[in-house]
């Protein structure tokens, strides 16, 4: 059953986020990836996100093609023209990869290629008229394709910093949707009873929603985002949790898998984002009951 069907179905969908490699040794999110058999239903591939240089999301998608998973791959216009991004978007048919996921692009202040010219020729509501397009068979130039392309193509919140924060956001979103967004992905929040709240808002949209399990992985990476991300509501109680945990590790493995059991009821589906932890994503998916 694909991605898109069993939302389709109402049945509820899990997803991962990998980050693919600067370089072209793929043994690790493969091995990754494998562990995973049976137990996901796709892999969402960022592509150069924080601006750091790694290999495209369109060649991180074939990887996961070719290892028998559904890729979800970000499409942005930061670094790319429509010339660039149209080709792109119809290689990714070719390659079998029909799960696309219109984002706002990471600034790029700390990319590690900080003299890179940002070109931002098409923003999200551009690429998702795109995208509608190609799969009427034009081109944003007019011209008639040779042979059709059909996507399922998400769009996504971003962090939600307060109520009317919120109100921007959910207006946002609802003209994604109007352009062609068939599902929606909602940053983390940690406070499941705020949580909820936002989520039911972008629910009353009529699309699939699908909200975002952060893994903490230490009270260091806790207290910076407590910080830097008030949004994120993640609470002193919280951090407390982690510090006194025997097994820190463990702790912060037991948090995420019961986020996702407390959401499992209120979406249609979770990513789990584990930067840089992805081999402990099975054991995340064990404490969720997945």
């Amino acid at each position: 059953m694909t991605f898109e069907t069993k939302l389709a179905r109402g049945e509820f969908a899990v997803l991962v986020e990998m980050n693919i490699p600067k370089g072209v040794d793929i043994s690790e999110i493969v091995t990754n990836v494998r562990h995973l058999k049976s137990r996901i239903d796709a892999v969402v591939i960022p592509d150069m996100d924080g601006g750091v240089m790694r290999m495209s999301a369109l060649g991180g998608g074939a990887v996961i093609r070719q290892q028998g998973f559904e890729p979800v791959i970000h499409i942005y216009g930061r670094d790319r023209n429509r010339l660039a991004i149209q080709g792109d978007v119809l290689a990714a048919q070719v390659l079998g990869i029909r799960n696309l996921l219109v984002v706002q692009a990471d600034s790029m202040a700390n990319s590690d290629h900080p003299s890179a010219k940002v070109v931002d020729d098409l923003n999200e509501l551009d690429l998702l008229e795109m995208v509608r397009s190609l799969q009427k068979g034009v081109d944003l130039a007019g011209f008639d394709l040779k042979g059709k392309p059909a996507f399922f193509t998400g769009c996504q919140v971003q962090p939600i910093r307060d109520d009317g924060h919120l109100a921007e956001e959910f207006e946002k979103a609802k003209g994604k949707v109007e352009a062609g967004a068939q599902f929606i992905m909602v940053p983390p929040v940690f406070d499941m009873d705020v949580y909820k709240q936002i989520l039911n808002k972008f629910i009353s949209l009529n699309v699939p929603v699908i909200a975002t399990v952060f893994m903490l992985k230490n009270v260091g990476m806790a207290r910076y985002i407590s910080i830097n991300d008030p949004g994120s509501r993640l609470s002193e109680s919280l951090i407390g949790r982690i510090r006194k945990a025997k097994d820190r590790e463990t702790e912060c493995i037991h948090i995420a898998g019961e986020m996702i059991r407390s959401l499992k009821n209120e979406v249609q589906g979770i990513k789990i984002s584990a930067v840089g932890w992805e081999d402990r994503l099975p054991a995340i998916l064990d404490c969720a009951g997945l």
